[in-house]
C-alpha cells in the first residue's frame, strides 16, 4: 500500500488551500512575473502563475511552507496550468515541461523539510481543466464544433504528468474537472506516462459541482460523474471550487455512499462576492466541515478559492482525532 493511502486510512489528511490568493498578496506587476530571464519576452505574463516556479521559486517555496505550518499533510504543486494549451496564451508551451519539474521540486523541498517519520508530508502534482473542452462547444452556432480534440488534449496532459513525476511528486492530481471527458483524457494521458516511465504513483480526481443544479458544466450529476471515472484504479475522488462547504456536503454525500476509493474535498471560502473575492472566515468554513467529518464522509480535506493557511489551520484543528471515512467492502 503507497504511503499516502494508507495514512489516509487512519485519519484526515489535510490538503492545503489557495494558491492564487496568496500570489495575489505578492502584488506582482509584469515585471515582478517576468524576472530576468523573460524580461524581453515577446508577450505579456502577468497572471501566468505557473511561471513563478522559474521567475520566483522563493515566494512560490514560502506559500508551500505556510501551508505546511499551518498543518497540510498535503501541498499543490504551482502548475495547475502548466500544460501546453494554457501555456499557449503566453506563447509559453516550449517551457511547460520546465515549469512542471521545477514546480514538483519546490514542492518536494518544502514537504521534506516538514516530514516526519509519525507525519510524512506529500506533494500531489495539479492538473488543471485547461481552457478547454471536450463535450460543449465554444460556439453556440455551431454545436458539433470542438476546438480541441481528445487526441491533442491527452497528448498535453502526458507531458504535463510525465514532468510532475520527474520532479517527484508523490500523486498527480486532476482537479477542477468540469467535462468529464477531459478528465478521461488526463487519465488516459496518466496511464501512457506510467507506461512512458515504467512506473505507477496514486491518482486523485476532483469535479466541480457549477452551481445549484448539482451538476458539472457539462451536465453529469455528482452520481454519473463517478460512473464515468469508476474504471479507474484511483486513490481518492472528491469535489473541489464553485461551491462553499455547506453547500457542497449533498454532493460529498452522494460520492461518500458509494466510491469505492477515498473522498476529497476542498471547497471555495463561501461564493464570491460582488468583487470577485470570498468572504467566508476560518472560522466559519471549520464550522462547515464539521459536519463531513461528523458524518465521516471524507478522507482528505482542504481549501480552494479564497482559502489561506488560516482556513487550513482551522481545518486540521478540527480534524484532529477525528476516524476518517472508511471504504465499503460490499
Amino acid at each position: 500500500m503507497h504511503s499516502i493511502q494508507d495514512a489516509a486510512t487512519k485519519r484526515i489528511l489535510i490538503l492545503d488551500g489557495a494558491m492564487g490568493s496568496l500570489i495575489q498578496n505578492y502584488r506582482l506587476d509584469e515585471a515582478g512575473y517576468r524576472g530576468q530571464r523573460f524580461q524581453d519576452w515577446g508577450q505579456a505574463v502577468k497572471g501566468n502563475n505557473d511561471l513563478l516556479n522559474l521567475t520566483r521559486p522563493d515566494i512560490i517555496e514560502d506559500i508551500h511552507r505556510q501551508y505546511l505550518q499551518a498543518g497540510a499533510d498535503v501541498i499543490e504543486t504551482n502548475t495547475f496550468n502548466a500544460q501546453v494549451i494554457s501555456m499557449a496564451d503566453y506563447g509559453m508551451e516550449s517551457l511547460v515541461r520546465e515549469i512542471n519539474i521545477e514546480g514538483a521540486r519546490i514542492a518536494k523541498k518544502a514537504a521534506e523539510a516538514f516530514s516526519s517519520p509519525e507525519k510524512p508530508r506529500f506533494v500531489a502534482g495539479a492538473i488543471g481543466p485547461t481552457n478547454r473542452t471536450l463535450s460543449l462547444s465554444p460556439d453556440v452556432n455551431r454545436p458539433a464544433f470542438r476546438n480541441i480534440t481528445f487526441d491533442e488534449l491527452a497528448e498535453a496532459y502526458q507531458s504535463q504528468a510525465e514532468a510532475l513525476m520527474e520532479g517527484g511528486v508523490d500523486v498527480l492530481l486532476i482537479e477542477t474537472v468540469f467535462d468529464t471527458l477531459n478528465a478521461k483524457a488526463a487519465l488516459y494521458a496518466v496511464q501512457e506516462a506510467f507506461a512512458q516511465q515504467g512506473r505507477e504513483i496514486p491518482v486523485m480526481v476532483s469535479g466541480t459541482i457549477t452551481d445549484a443544479s448539482g451538476r458539472t458544466l457539462s451536465g453529469q450529476t455528482t452520481e454519473a460523474f463517478l460512473i464515468s471515472l469508476s474504471h479507474m484504479p484511483l486513490l481518492s475522488i472528491g469535489l473541489n471550487c464553485a461551491l462553499g462547504a455547506k453547500d457542497l456536503r449533498p454532493y460529498l454525500q452522494t460520492l461518500s455512499a458509494e466510491a469505492p476509493f477515498l473522498i476529497s474535498a476542498y471547497p471555495n471560502a463561501g461564493l464570491p462576492n460582488a468583487f470577485g473575492g470570498y468572504d467566508e472566515s476560518p472560522e466559519d468554513m471549520a464550522a462547515a466541515v464539521k459536519e463531513y467529518l461528523d458524518l465521516q464522509i471524507v478522507n482528505i480535506l482542504g481549501g480552494c478559492c479564497g482559502t489561506t493557511p488560516a482556513h487550513i489551520a482551522a481545518f486540521a484543528k478540527a480534524a484532529e482525532g477525528i476516524v476518517p471515512r472508511q471504504i465499503s467492502r460490499a
